[in-house]
């Protein structure tokens, strides 16, 4: 696709044909609804604005044994997280689950000042991220060493060559992390877990804020969140944002509009549906950063190191856009104390464009491995489209009931999905057809040399899938010990460019916990998961589902025994994770695959929240991954093995500086390979960032400083042509007026 159809294609899908014309459209939907907001809560008699802070200040002097309380102007009383329905699709506590879980709360995201889902996952066991520095695109994680599937309300978002959609974090009002198979409650997943992305809802009283961000690299953001009753049964909340940022990489331009309407209807006591929705847009020009040699970056280069921000596309060329969006609904229905119904539906569409021109390595025309000069880069073109619908429905069921001195607390489920994935590309280069694409002086760069882009005219994905689920999960409560009982059968259908391929799969999953008066809770538990895999082997004969199979034991602490001013929530888990029926290269026919790979990783997790009398703040976490790929004896890509950070946050709560708070965090990870083969190593590296904040009743002033000593550092080198940066230092300032 090139310039020109790529604005009528913006034109004609989004309507915004000024540059200008979103962010206005941003504004004026955030003061459209703030003005409404501050009506209804004047014109409600009886019903005035609630200042969660003010109450919590109350609650606060009201646990404090001396009552000295005389000032609390900052709280965050979900910053230590407690429950994760995603984990078990119940109200079931994180205490209670035999799983390792994280779970990121609103509050805690909101006092450190994140603003993607991989800075708020910066501090996470398990967890590792970043590896392709500033992509705006995406979010780029791995968990247990798998890349996870993104979820968005329970249902799987509209996924397609990447494993998320890159849907921005100010919408979410927790995000989860579950590790280890899940594959028991939401089918065909990866073996090391998944990530769920919670959307905001509508509460019952007024409450908002309107924001606006300035930082490094020209960024700018307005964004605004409201919500409150409209009648005694209707409640409404409306999130939005527009961000206008540039990024490390020379012209490099990202625009994002969001919005994100939500009804709730409370019919009765015991009936609830809750309308969602969401809209995201993504328009990048001159897209581009990274596929740098690896002289310059990893190795020496005898004319010096490559620039941090050098670009290997081509400004005028280079483009990235997408539209995604999702809308469906959620209801429950509480029949008695003994059984109700849950469900949970969503049509999600995400439809992109791209254009890139980026490098493929230093010149070599005498074919010798040595460059001819370490200076000029060979560069290829690589245009992609793709188009991904889905529908997804969840449906379950919840059945209380005791048998002698067992409690149960049953669910039966069964989940559809049907999706569509469609993409095309094209392709040319400087070596093929030769000359196609013009080379760059990656030290003194000329753009704008005359080439022609080729089209997205080969098919790379031509899939439509269905996939049934039945699942059955019970949990045994005998007294203090639980036990978690879950089994599911999948049926997939998948139609891969005319071939149908019918796959079927058992997965479970069984643990026991014992939760102590003390808060302590140990755990054990084992789960299998499942992915089916697209293609044949040199026969003809499809390649059966890859499989996973967990074993792991932990303990948790919440601190049941401690002041109710200390809050704790604190994990460490060892576990043993096998993946089978891995693609390998097949050693008797060039060019196919075979399934007899495997994957195994061993690895020790310990994760803890804090926070102390709404002051003081910890996060701290470790991570020890031991993998191993089959008979290459390597180990994944992209994945350190050990994962060391920490951070506190300490806020001002009494006196003339009330209000005044500040956070320092550090991170270290270990060395990572950038490929299967583990021939390209990048050194470990230690990172620092920091948070400098003033709150007053309404208004809120935040600094945050990511990679707060400018730390230059190649966060992977795939091969000796594909070296990434990682993120330099970014500030960002914050204004928030709440109310």
């Amino acid at each position: 696709m090139n310039a020109d159809t790529r604005s009528i294609v913006q034109s004609g899908v989004s309507g915004l044909g000024k540059p200008i014309s979103p962010a206005l459209g941003i504004l004026a939907f955030l003061l459209l609804m703030f003005c409404s907001v501050q009506a209804n809560a004047q014109q409600e008699p009886g019903n005035e604005t609630v200042d969660e802070r003010a109450q919590a200040k109350e609650d606060a002097a009201d646990g404090d044994p001396q009552g000295v309380l005389e000032e609390l102007v900052v709280s965050a009383p979900k910053y230590v997280p407690s429950g994760s329905r995603s984990a078990s699709k119940s109200d079931v506590s994180l205490i209670e689950i035999p799983q390792s879980v994280t779970v990121i709360n609103r509050d805690q995201i909101d006092l450190l000042e994140w603003n993607t889902v991989q800075e708020a996952t910066r501090y996470t066991a398990g967890v590792v991220g970043e590896n392709f520095g500033p992509d705006i695109r995406y979010d780029w994680l791995t968990v247990r060493g798998f890349a996870p599937l993104q979820f968005i309300d329970g249902l799987q978002a509209p996924i397609g060559s990447v494993s998320n959609v890159g849907t921005d974090l100010y919408g979410s009002e927790s995000l989860e992390i579950l590790k280890g198979p899940t594959s028991v409650l939401y089918g065909q997943t990866p073996p090391g877990g998944i990530i769920n992305m919670t959307s905001r809802r509508p509460q019952r009283e007024f409450a908002g804020e309107l924001g606006a961000q300035l930082g490094s690299f020209s960024y700018k953001q307005i964004n605004g969140d409201f919500t409150g009753p409209l009648s005694d049964v209707v409640s409404f909340r409306a999130t939005g944002l527009y961000r206008d940022n540039d990024t490390q990489t020379d012209f490099v331009n990202g625009k994002r509009t969001y919005l994100a309407p939500a009804l709730t209807f409370d019919f009765t006591e015991e009936f609830q549906l809750t309308l969602l929705g969401y809209y995201q847009e993504d328009d990048i020009d001159n897209w581009a950063g990274g596929f740098l040699p690896a002289d310059g970056t990893l190795l020496p280069n005898p004319n010096g190191p490559i620039p941090v921000n050098r670009s290997l596309g081509e400004p005028g060329k280079n483009f990235y856009y997408r539209e995604q969006w999702g809308a469906g609904y959620n209801f429950t229905y509480d029949f008695n104390n003994s059984f109700s119904l849950e469900q949970n539906l969503k049509f999600f569409s995400a439809d992109s464009q791209q254009g890139g021109t980026y490098g493929q390595g230093f010149v070599d025309n005498d074919f010798d491995g040595v460059p001819d000069d370490y200076r000029t880069v060979n560069r290829a073109d690589f245009p992609f489209d793709e188009t991904i619908d889905s529908f997804a429905v969840d449906t379950r069921g919840y059945i209380n009931f005791t048998t002698g001195a067992a409690e149960h607390n049953l669910l039966v489920g069964f989940d559809y999905r049907k999706y569509e994935a469609n993409s095309k590309y094209g392709f040319a280069s400087s070596t093929f057809p030769p000359g196609s694409v013009p080379t760059l002086d990656i030290y003194a760069p000329v753009y704008g040399v005359p080439f022609t882009e080729p089209e997205a005219i080969f098919t790379f994905t031509d899939q439509v899938q269905k996939q049934s689920g039945l699942y059955v999960q019970d949990q045994i409560s005998f007294g203090k010990l639980i036990l978690s009982l879950s089994g599911r059968e999948d049926w997939v259908n998948s139609n891969n460019a005319g071939q149908t391929v019918k796959d079927s799969e058992f997965t479970y999953r069984a643990g026991l916990n014992y939760v102590f008066d003390s808060g302590f809770a140990p755990y054990f538990q084992v789960a299998s998961s499942f992915q089916p895999v697209a293609g044949n082997d040199f026969f003809g004969n499809p390649f059966k589902p890859s499989t996973g199979d967990l074993v792991e034991g932990g303990v948790k602490y919440d601190g049941a025994d401690l002041n109710p001013d200390i809050k704790i929530f604190a994990s460490a888990a060892l576990y043993s994770l096998k993946q089978k029926n891995v693609l390998i290269a097949d050693p008797d026919h060039l060019f196919f695959q075979i399934q007899e790979g495997t994957v195994d990783v061993q690895g020790f997790e310990v994760e803890a929240v804090t926070r102390i009398r709404e002051r003081l703040s910890f996060n701290f976490s470790y991570t020890y991954t031991d993998s191993e790929v089959g008979e290459l004896k390597t180990e994944l890509p992209a994945v350190s093995k050990h994962k060391i950070s920490a951070l506190v946050n300490y806020t001002i709560q009494e006196g003339t500086l009330a209000g005044l708070g500040g956070g320092f965090g550090v991170r270290y990870l270990s060395s990572l390979y950038g490929d299967a083969a583990n021939l390209w190593e990048v050194p470990g590296v230690t990172l620092f960032d920091a948070v400098v904040s003033y709150d007053t009743e309404d208004w809120r002033f935040g600094v945050s400083a990511s990679n707060l000593f400018d730390k230059e550092y190649v966060a992977r080198c795939s091969s000796s042509i594909d070296c990434f940066y990682g993120t330099v230092r970014q500030v960002i300032f914050a204004v928030t007026y709440k109310f």
